[in-house]
């Protein structure tokens, strides 16, 4: 399927695997079109009896590098009280995908692209792969989720360091710690993971389908709850001067200068 939208998302079948790739280069920001652009192949994977399994990759040699912040930002303070915002209902309708799914990690996936990569079931990363939640060096607080479901994957401790650092973690103790199911070498990477995911659709279907559903169990609605409790956080700390102070600092590429206030 081309990207007749002009979103930067494209998906091909192989066999019982759908193949979804997005890019926008060179950082593969996420923004509101992608995101729903990868929601809708993956609801007709979902839709679809014969797709068994999603392989999610990207183009070039970051898997994304997170939210736009200082020229697009998706969760900027502009919508009624109480209202959800978009990025991250399209956000958590990619956490309810009924179908499995594997991401190739090539590079970082930083902030909302840390996101991303939570929503697959297992994560393949080459030996640049690094992940990094860096809200708190923007003055921020973490979103799309990534709140409560990177303590699922890697436990409650480290996923505290994470948030509370925004330390980048590269490849080899992502996979120490669990965040990375399996390496694979930058050549070799999109077969490890296209391979993963044959190996999901060669199950019976419907048991696959049963057992995932039994062990995500609420991640779909935590996420859809979660959101809402972060999107609310991050629109007081919008209105700060450490904010304002941490997209200027992250644009210039140095250390923020925070006051606290």
């Amino acid at each position: 399927m081309d990207d007749a939208n002009g979103t930067g998302v494209w998906s091909e079948r192989d066999g019982h695997v759908l193949v979804v790739r997005f890019a926008s280069p060179p950082y593969n920001f996420a923004d509101l079109a992608m995101l729903e652009a990868i929601a809708a192949r993956f609801a007709e994977a979902d839709a679809d009896p014969a797709v068994r399994a999603i392989l999610l990759c990207s183009g070039g040699r970051v898997f994304c590098a997170g939210a736009d912040l200082v020229n697009a930002n998706p969760v900027a303070n502009e919508r009624a009280p109480g209202a959800r915002n978009p990025f991250y209902v399209a956000a958590a309708r990619l956490f309810a995908v009924e179908t499995p799914v594997v991401a190739a990690i090539q590079g970082a996936a930083v902030g909302a692209g840390l996101g991303l990569a939570l929503v697959a079931d297992f994560r393949v990363g080459g030996p640049q792969a690094k992940f990094c939640a860096n809200f708190v060096a923007l003055g921020f607080h973490p979103g799309f989720g990534i709140s409560a479901v990177l303590e699922r994957v890697i436990g409650r401790q480290r996923a505290l360091l994470m948030n509370l650092t925004a330390r980048r973690i590269r490849a080899p103790e992502a996979h120490d710690w669990g965040l990375i199911d399996q390496m694979a070498s930058d050549d070799g990477l999109h077969a490890t993971a296209l391979a993963l995911a044959h190996e999901i659709a060669a199950g019976a279907p419907l048991a696959v389908a049963s057992t995932r559903r039994t062990m995500r169990g609420d991640l779909a609605a935590l996420v859809a709850a979660q959101t809402d409790h972060e999107l609310a956080e991050q629109a007081w700390l919008q209105k700060t001067a450490d904010f304002a102070e941490g997209v200027k600092a992250v644009a210039e590429r140095r250390p923020g200068r925070f006051v606290g206030a």
